[in-house]
């Protein structure tokens, strides 16, 4: 049985070098891979592109990266809540590729699928369809997008156990499995981790397949990116 547990997050990031893809889990700032970010801005790598939804706010998540001038590019589909995301992409300091929600999670997951691109009618028409092929299919145009190739996927997850089988918690779901999928080698930080068999196999969302390393996380924020009450 291959050993999949690691110490840490410094241990699960260490061979991750400058220059290299890397796709971050989470939506906003739910379901991120908070010890994982941590130990790469304390790592120091940049030159950094990163694929992922957003990226999150100016000073939690992926915006500590930005802070710091990690990334060389963000491919995401909006810019959500981060002001210094914002700057960079309008100063042009920061290459950004901002894609249809869809094509993103469906690119990542033709990546974990083996498929080396997708057609989509996303797109088509837009600017987003300049430069790229397009296709007739029953007389509808489709752009064709290709497979993202990551070579590390991190990601978060509420449970997990040592062979790296995983359960999300609810909307922290979202785009964690589809990132998994994609990397070459997956890292997955857990609340919980737990020995091979004590997760029913009816409840694991992400089978341990596609993940390369796993280590249970400590000292999560799980910050709230915008909280609404009800009034009393």
């Amino acid at each position: 049985m291959i050993n999949k547990v690691v110490k840490d997050a410094q241990v699960a990031i260490a061979d991750i070098q400058s220059g290299m893809t890397v796709g971050l889990g989470g939506f906003g700032l739910c379901g991120i891979p908070e010890n994982c970010i941590t130990a790469l801005v304390k790592k120091g790598v940049n030159n950094l592109t990163c694929v992922s939804n957003n990226a999150g706010v100016d000073d939690f998540g992926i915006g500590l990266m930005l802070q710091q001038k990690q990334l060389k590019k963000m491919i995401a589909s909006y810019v959500g809540e981060n002001a210094e995301f914002e700057r960079q992409l309008l100063s042009g300091e920061l290459e950004v590729d901002l894609i249809p929600q869809g094509t993103l999670a469906t690119r990542l997951l033709a990546a974990g699928y083996g498929m080396p691109a997708i057609f989509t009618p996303a797109g088509v028409g837009t600017e987003v369809a300049q430069g790229k092929e397009t296709r007739l299919f029953n007389n509808k145009e489709y752009l064709l997008e290709y497979a993202f190739e990551l070579d590390f996927a991190i990601v978060k997850a509420w449970k997990g156990d040592t062979q790296g089988n995983l359960v999300f918690r609810k909307t922290s779901r979202n785009f964690n499995p589809l990132v998994a999928m994609a990397g070459k080698i997956t890292i997955a930080e857990v609340e919980e981790l737990v020995p091979a068999g004590d997760i029913d196999p009816d409840h694991i969302h992400l089978p341990g397949i596609y993940v390369h390393r796993i280590f249970e996380g400590k000292d999560y924020e799980k910050r709230i990116e915008q909280r609404t009450v009800a009034k009393q």
